[in-house]
Protein backbone atom coordinates (compact mmCIF):
# COMPACT_ATOMS: atom_id res chain seq x y z
CA UNK A 1 0.00 0.00 0.00
CA UNK A 2 1.45 3.21 -0.93
CA UNK A 3 1.76 6.30 1.33
CA UNK A 4 0.82 9.95 0.20
CA UNK A 5 3.62 11.22 -2.20
CA UNK A 6 5.14 7.62 -2.12
CA UNK A 7 5.51 6.18 -6.10
CA UNK A 8 2.51 3.09 -6.31
CA UNK A 9 3.20 -0.32 -6.72
CA UNK A 10 1.82 -1.60 -10.00
CA UNK A 11 1.69 -4.74 -11.62
CA UNK A 12 2.52 -4.44 -15.38
CA UNK A 13 2.13 -6.51 -17.78
CA UNK A 14 1.07 -7.60 -21.83
CA UNK A 15 -1.64 -9.89 -22.08
CA UNK A 16 -2.77 -11.51 -25.33
CA UNK A 17 -6.73 -11.05 -26.20
CA UNK A 18 -7.32 -14.76 -24.64
CA UNK A 19 -5.92 -13.97 -21.41
CA UNK A 20 -1.94 -14.90 -21.28
CA UNK A 21 1.18 -13.22 -20.71
CA UNK A 22 3.72 -15.73 -22.34
CA UNK A 23 2.91 -17.99 -24.70
CA UNK A 24 3.91 -22.22 -24.79
CA UNK A 25 7.50 -22.43 -23.17
CA UNK A 26 7.02 -19.01 -21.35
CA UNK A 27 7.67 -17.84 -25.05
CA UNK A 28 7.03 -13.69 -25.12
CA UNK A 29 8.43 -12.61 -28.53
CA UNK A 30 4.97 -12.02 -29.58
CA UNK A 31 4.92 -9.09 -27.19
CA UNK A 32 7.85 -7.38 -29.94
CA UNK A 33 5.46 -7.21 -32.95
CA UNK A 34 3.23 -4.63 -31.39
CA UNK A 35 5.52 -2.79 -28.59
CA UNK A 36 8.65 -1.09 -28.51
CA UNK A 37 10.38 0.99 -25.36
CA UNK A 38 8.58 3.95 -27.24
CA UNK A 39 5.07 2.88 -26.73
CA UNK A 40 4.28 4.09 -23.52
CA UNK A 41 7.28 6.08 -22.78
CA UNK A 42 5.17 7.74 -19.61
CA UNK A 43 5.25 4.07 -17.68
CA UNK A 44 8.64 4.03 -18.24
CA UNK A 45 9.10 7.83 -16.76
CA UNK A 46 6.98 7.12 -13.84
CA UNK A 47 8.47 3.75 -12.74
CA UNK A 48 11.36 4.35 -10.34
CA UNK A 49 12.27 0.13 -9.60
CA UNK A 50 11.25 -3.44 -10.83
CA UNK A 51 10.57 -6.22 -8.46
CA UNK A 52 10.78 -9.54 -11.11
CA UNK A 53 10.21 -12.38 -10.40
CA UNK A 54 13.06 -15.14 -10.81
CA UNK A 55 11.22 -16.93 -13.81
CA UNK A 56 10.23 -13.83 -15.82
CA UNK A 57 14.00 -12.96 -15.06
CA UNK A 58 15.31 -16.12 -16.82
CA UNK A 59 12.71 -15.72 -18.96
CA UNK A 60 13.90 -12.00 -20.01
CA UNK A 61 17.87 -13.01 -19.95
CA UNK A 62 16.69 -15.55 -22.72
CA UNK A 63 15.09 -12.41 -24.82
CA UNK A 64 17.59 -9.59 -24.16
CA UNK A 65 19.24 -9.99 -27.43
CA UNK A 66 15.47 -10.16 -28.89
CA UNK A 67 14.16 -7.21 -27.48
CA UNK A 68 13.81 -3.55 -26.65
CA UNK A 69 15.81 -2.38 -23.25
CA UNK A 70 13.04 -1.06 -21.29
CA UNK A 71 15.14 1.40 -18.67
CA UNK A 72 13.03 1.08 -15.77
CA UNK A 73 15.34 2.13 -13.19
CA UNK A 74 16.97 -0.30 -10.19
CA UNK A 75 15.97 -4.21 -10.40
CA UNK A 76 15.55 -6.39 -8.09
CA UNK A 77 14.45 -10.17 -8.59
CA UNK A 78 13.43 -12.29 -5.81
CA UNK A 79 14.29 -15.75 -5.41
CA UNK A 80 14.93 -18.42 -3.16
CA UNK A 81 18.57 -19.21 -4.92
CA UNK A 82 20.31 -16.21 -6.34
CA UNK A 83 22.28 -17.80 -9.30
CA UNK A 84 25.76 -19.11 -9.09
CA UNK A 85 27.27 -16.26 -11.92
CA UNK A 86 26.17 -12.77 -10.92
CA UNK A 87 24.41 -10.29 -12.68
CA UNK A 88 25.82 -6.87 -12.50
CA UNK A 89 22.44 -5.13 -13.15
CA UNK A 90 19.93 -7.16 -10.80
CA UNK A 91 20.10 -7.14 -7.11
CA UNK A 92 18.94 -10.72 -6.20
CA UNK A 93 16.77 -10.41 -2.79
CA UNK A 94 15.98 -14.09 -0.61
CA UNK A 95 14.09 -12.37 1.93
CA UNK A 96 10.53 -12.26 2.49
CA UNK A 97 8.02 -10.50 0.19
CA UNK A 98 7.17 -7.76 2.16
CA UNK A 99 10.64 -6.90 2.71
CA UNK A 100 11.54 -7.27 -1.07
CA UNK A 101 8.45 -4.68 -2.13
CA UNK A 102 10.21 -2.44 0.79
CA UNK A 103 13.46 -2.78 -0.38
CA UNK A 104 12.63 -1.85 -4.05
CA UNK A 105 10.11 0.85 -3.17
CA UNK A 106 12.97 2.61 -1.18
CA UNK A 107 15.52 2.08 -4.31
CA UNK A 108 12.75 3.83 -6.50
CA UNK A 109 12.48 6.82 -4.56
CA UNK A 110 9.01 8.25 -4.69
CA UNK A 111 8.32 6.64 -8.01
CA UNK A 112 6.52 3.71 -8.96
CA UNK A 113 7.61 -0.02 -8.25
CA UNK A 114 6.92 -2.40 -11.08
CA UNK A 115 5.96 -6.12 -10.39
CA UNK A 116 7.01 -8.32 -13.19
CA UNK A 117 5.94 -12.04 -13.26
CA UNK A 118 2.90 -14.04 -12.73
CA UNK A 119 3.61 -15.58 -9.86
CA UNK A 120 4.92 -12.50 -8.23
CA UNK A 121 1.90 -10.23 -9.28
CA UNK A 122 -0.09 -12.98 -7.53
CA UNK A 123 1.44 -13.41 -4.52
CA UNK A 124 1.69 -9.66 -3.88
CA UNK A 125 -2.16 -9.44 -4.54
CA UNK A 126 -2.85 -11.66 -2.51
CA UNK A 127 -1.07 -9.77 0.64
CA UNK A 128 -2.44 -6.39 -0.60
CA UNK A 129 1.17 -4.91 -1.90
CA UNK A 130 -0.13 -3.85 -4.96
CA UNK A 131 -1.90 -0.38 -5.71
CA UNK A 132 -2.71 -0.97 -9.50
CA UNK A 133 -2.73 -2.98 -11.71
CA UNK A 134 -1.63 -2.29 -15.94
CA UNK A 135 -2.09 -4.52 -18.55
CA UNK A 136 -1.63 -3.84 -22.46
CA UNK A 137 -4.54 -5.65 -24.13
CA UNK A 138 -2.25 -6.98 -27.80
CA UNK A 139 -4.41 -8.50 -30.46
CA UNK A 140 -2.90 -11.71 -30.88
CA UNK A 141 -4.79 -14.82 -29.43
CA UNK A 142 -2.30 -17.59 -28.45
CA UNK A 143 -4.27 -20.46 -27.22
CA UNK A 144 -1.86 -21.58 -24.60
CA UNK A 145 0.42 -20.25 -22.10
CA UNK A 146 1.07 -18.46 -18.95
CA UNK A 147 -2.67 -17.21 -17.78
CA UNK A 148 -2.97 -13.75 -16.41
CA UNK A 149 -3.34 -15.14 -13.17
CA UNK A 150 -3.17 -18.35 -11.58
CA UNK A 151 -6.83 -19.87 -10.48
CA UNK A 152 -5.44 -19.71 -6.83
CA UNK A 153 -5.32 -16.08 -6.88
CA UNK A 154 -9.11 -15.59 -5.96
CA UNK A 155 -11.60 -13.22 -6.22
CA UNK A 156 -9.56 -9.33 -6.02
CA UNK A 157 -11.93 -6.43 -6.92
CA UNK A 158 -10.48 -3.55 -9.01
CA UNK A 159 -11.68 -0.21 -10.30
CA UNK A 160 -11.13 0.69 -13.66
CA UNK A 161 -9.68 4.27 -14.21
CA UNK A 162 -8.00 4.62 -17.62
CA UNK A 163 -8.04 2.89 -20.87
CA UNK A 164 -5.52 3.88 -24.02
CA UNK A 165 -5.63 3.16 -27.74
CA UNK A 166 -2.14 3.34 -28.86
CA UNK A 167 -1.96 2.24 -32.44
CA UNK A 168 -2.78 -1.68 -31.87
CA UNK A 169 -2.15 -1.65 -27.95
CA UNK A 170 -4.93 -1.28 -25.78
CA UNK A 171 -3.70 -0.51 -22.04
CA UNK A 172 -6.24 -0.48 -19.24
CA UNK A 173 -5.42 0.68 -15.89
CA UNK A 174 -7.03 -0.31 -12.79
CA UNK A 175 -6.95 0.45 -9.43
CA UNK A 176 -6.78 -2.25 -6.63
CA UNK A 177 -9.81 -1.88 -3.97
CA UNK A 178 -8.67 -2.96 -0.61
Amino acid sequence: MSDVGAGKVVVNRAMSLDGFIAGRDHAMDWIFDYMTSDTVPEVMEATGAMLIGRGTYEVGKRMSKQGPEYEGGAQFVLTHEPPAEPDPAVTFLTCGLEEAVATARTAAAGKNLEILGADLAAQCLRHGLVDEILVYVLPVLLGDGVRFSPPSLGRIDLEPFDNTQVGAVTMLRFRVRR
